[in-house]
């Protein structure tokens, strides 16, 4: 195993020195104007919402470090009629963007359906995605564009969007997401931040603890260190797309144990309900670019069972172990609903289990619990039947908040 990872990461390095700047052919503007009507690309709302026959509006967000993200508002019913019910804010999770929220078919896909039945939807993209690697100074070749983990999306993105939405509107908001967008929300409410513009949460997927993941592909990076060797050798960027991405996933999938067949149950679990007929829309869009230092910070995570600060620099902290996000500090009137799945490698039964603990004390009619036994991860964003498994029930949580 030591000399795979040794022929692994000069394998990486050449890629990484041959690559260069030029890892990524499209440029992005600095100067906060539109990046997609810059470059002559349609945004979401042109390819993936309007032809739906909605109306939507794009946006841009300024964080308050510099970073440009794109918000599409999809403020009307197919129908034409306008929205009569609060604005609800979506937020997609690791290496993914908006896309996810509107990759099926309308009377499948959360955005439309939201929006059908007279919600204000408001979808975010964070930092790094395709339609968010804006900077008011830096541009995507610049290292300095990508020194974040998912500590700054909590400090600065989320925050960002929620205050954004709940300006436009002049209403508090209900909140949705999925995977890393249930870790940045659990962490901003430990810390009671966003609580008094938010009016209710439903989490899917979600995420606080990691470490029983049983994700072999996911257990395998984190255990032998490959994010922190590929900040090491200088790729900042972790693009899924890239050469050196695509070499070290080619390495991880031949180890034994490791069935990469279907890479994307292989990383989140036997997904039950996916259209595969969507295949090719997915693979037009995702996955998509982070942080080098946010797989780190989520690799620590896995490794140690924590939910804390990125394990960067002590000295930042001013004390010997990072910082930790208490669940237990979540506000017990605050109204949660959390979905999670019984074949999901990533939101794993047990780390499940570990954050219901921690809030025990929630008030029973501020906390709704579903469990669903077939649903991996990917299901509960994509699955064909998630309306009527995940999605009305989420409406009539969102009726009563």
């Amino acid at each position: 195993m030591a000399n795979t990872l040794i022929e692994l990461i000069l394998v990486i390095a050449f890629c990484v020195l041959a690559a260069g700047a030029a890892a990524r052919t499209k440029l992005y503007s600095i100067d906060g104007g539109r990046e997609d009507e810059m470059l002559g690309i349609d945004g979401i709302c042109k390819s993936m919402v309007e032809p739906q026959g909605y109306i939507c509006r794009e946006h841009t967000v300024t964080t308050k470090d510099g970073y440009i993200l794109s918000v599409q508002r999809m403020p009307k019913a197919r129908s034409g009629k306008t929205a009569d019910k609060p604005p609800v804010l979506l937020q997609h999770g690791l290496m993914m963007d908006a896309i996810t929220w509107l990759l099926n078919a309308p009377d499948q896909s959360l955005a439309f359906i939201l929006a059908d039945n007279g919600y204000d939807v408001w979808i975010a993209n964070t930092r790094g995605t395709n339609y968010s690697r804006g900077h008011t100074s830096l541009t995507p070749n610049d290292p300095a564009y990508w020194e974040w983990s998912w500590d700054e999306l909590v400090a600065y993105d989320l925050p960002a969007c929620v205050q954004f939405v709940h300006d436009q509107t002049g209403q508090k908001l209900h909140y949705v997401g999925h995977s890393l967008g249930t870790l940045i929300a659990f962490a901003a409410f430990s810390q009671k931040k966003l609580v008094d513009m938010i009016r209710s949460a439903a989490l899917l997927s979600p995420i606080a603890h990691l470490g029983q993941m049983s994700s072999p592909l996911g257990k395998t990076a984190a255990d032998a260190f490959i994010a922190e060797d590929l900040y090491w050798l200088g790729l900042r960027e972790f693009a899924p797309r890239g050469e050196a991405v695509v070499k070290l996933l080619e390495d991880i999938c031949q180890q034994p144990g490791n069935n990469c067949s279907n890479l994307m149950n292989s990383f989140t679990g036997p997904n039950c309900c996916l259209n595969s007929s969507r295949t090719n829309v997915f693979l037009e869009h995702e996955p998509q670019s982070t942080a080098t230092k946010n797989m780190i910070h989520i690799a620590q995570m896995a490794r140690k069972g924590t939910i804390a600060n990125e394990d960067e620099n002590m000295n930042h902290y001013g004390q010997p172990t990072p910082p930790v996000y208490n669940m237990t500090n979540i506000p017990n009137d605050f109204p949660l609903l959390l979905s999670y799945g019984g074949k999901d490698y990533l939101s794993d039964v047990n780390d499940v289990q570990i954050l219901l603990d921690n809030i025990k004390d929630h008030h029973s009619d501020k906390l709704v619990v579903q469990y669903r036994e077939d649903y991996a991860h990917a299901d509960f964003v994509f699955g064909v039947d998630a309306k009527q498994v995940v999605y009305d029930p989420m409406m009539a949580f969102f009726k009563l908040n």
